[in-house]
């Protein structure tokens, strides 16, 4: 093999031995490491122990030295002890008592401290819990502000709705009422247009909302042909007494005329009255709302609940002022201040706002009623005009009795509701 080669210490020649030459020679070597392996340990060991021994010797010298110094340090200990103990003693002690009082002082003024901590802190939990119950409470009745708010918008929306429902209703029964008299009565107040019927129809529905808003006051009616106001409201306060009295005129036309303030007042002066309102469906050119014009008060049907309120509470307090006779030239004052003042205006421009966004609405489909009713009764006429002609025809032919051609009974009416 070439890996194992001999060398001669002579000639320094390179041979390969043989395979007897080989084991000879490594089974020697094997012995000669075992051998310096077996010497190498007994000099380990002995120098280990030697070592150990006088590791031994010097830990044992000191502890002797040390054990000397330390007998020595404790002589001199109790002899500093013995010469120093009675004047240490009661400073010692003194410091001692010192520092205990000290001690005390410290823990009395923790405790008083950590007591004003538990104090404040009970105050702090008990003013959380007030503010919580506050929250709570005011939450509460926030929510049942809000929750009457929505209640009396939403009864107003009805109401208003209602109101407009029964004028419609009565205007229907009253084109009903006029029309089972005769076609051609209904014919000419078809030409001459409604505005009559449809004014009657606004002082029933006025004189209606009246006494529902005001069930104790007297609402009276001015019968026709009677000069003065449609109608007349004595105001009365929660004990009976009169309070003043408001007269009204209703008008519904197109346009609005300005004489009618000038006979309101007049009016107004006769029956000793003490405000005058026109509810009129069409405004002044120079008003686009509510308000006031030459001393008499001018607004609309959807109006007119809001502005009697308004004006019968001003009475009513203005009664309570004559009748208290205390500062009553003040109170004047104070309700003609509150009356020109910017919160009365304000707050009716807010409700006028909300009434006039109702009022385009209602008048849309006003508007287209009222279309759909007159494109009906031409229809009607024209089908009475039809079967008249057919009935003289045949009456001519055969008799009045010969057939039934009435298209309608005696009683019966043309629409039924």
């Amino acid at each position: 093999m070439a890996d194992f080669i001999i060398h001669c210490p002579n000639c320094n020649h390179q041979f390969e031995p043989g395979d007897s030459i080989r084991e000879e020679v490594q089974k020697e070597l094997r012995g000669q490491m075992v051998d310096w392996q077996k010497k190498k340990d007994e000099e380990f060991r002995q120098k280990e122990l030697s070592f150990q021994q006088q590791l031994q010797l010097k830990d044992e010298e000191a502890i002797q030295k040390i054990a000397a110094e330390k007998k020595k340090l404790e002589e001199e200990l109790k002899e500093s002890l013995r010469k120093n103990i009675a004047a240490d003693f009661e400073n010692q002690l003194k410091m001692l008592q010192e520092a205990d009082q000290e001690k005390e002082e410290k823990l009395k003024e923790a405790r008083k401290k950590e007591l004003e901590f538990l104090q404040k802190e009970q105050a702090l939990k008990t003013k959380e819990e007030e503010l919580e119950i506050s929250l709570q409470r005011q939450l509460i009745e926030e929510r049942e502000k809000l929750k009457e708010q929505l209640i009396k918008e939403e009864a107003e929306k009805l109401s208003i709705k209602e109101q407009e429902f029964q004028l419609r209703i009565k205007e229907k029964d009253k084109q009903i009422e006029d029309q089972k008299k005769l076609v051609e009565e209904m014919r000419r107040k078809s030409e001459q247009g409604s505005m009559q019927l449809q004014g009657e129809v606004q002082e029933l529905m006025l004189e209606s909302l009246l006494q529902s808003t005001f069930p104790f006051d007297k609402i009276e009616e001015v019968g026709k042909g009677v000069r003065g106001a449609d109608c007349i409201q004595t105001v009365r306060n929660q004990f009976g007494n009169e309070a003043g009295k408001i007269i009204y005129e209703s008008k519904r036309t197109k346009d609005f005329q300005n004489d009618w303030i000038e006979k309101l007042k007049n009016d107004m002066r006769n029956l000793g009255a003490d405000i005058a309102i026109i509810v009129t469906q069409a405004l002044p050119k120079d008003m686009d709302r509510f308000g006031e014009k030459e001393g008499v008060y001018i607004c609309t049907f959807s109006e007119v609940r809001s502005v009697a309120l308004l004006l019968r509470n001003a009475l009513l307090k203005i009664a309570d002022a004559k009748k208290s006779q205390e500062n009553k030239g003040d109170k004047m004052v104070m309700l003609y201040d509150y009356l020109i003042g910017s919160e009365f205006s304000e707050q009716w421009k807010a409700i006028r706002e909300g009434f006039m966004s109702m009022k385009l609405s209602i008048q849309k489909e006003r508007d287209a009623m009222e279309k759909l009713w007159k494109a009906r009764e031409k229809q009607l006429e024209k089908v009475l005009l039809n079967a008249a002609h057919i009935k003289g025809s045949i009456e001519g032919i055969a008799g009045a009795d010969a057939v039934n051609l009435n298209l309608l009974e005696d009683n019966e009416p043309l629409v039924h509701e």
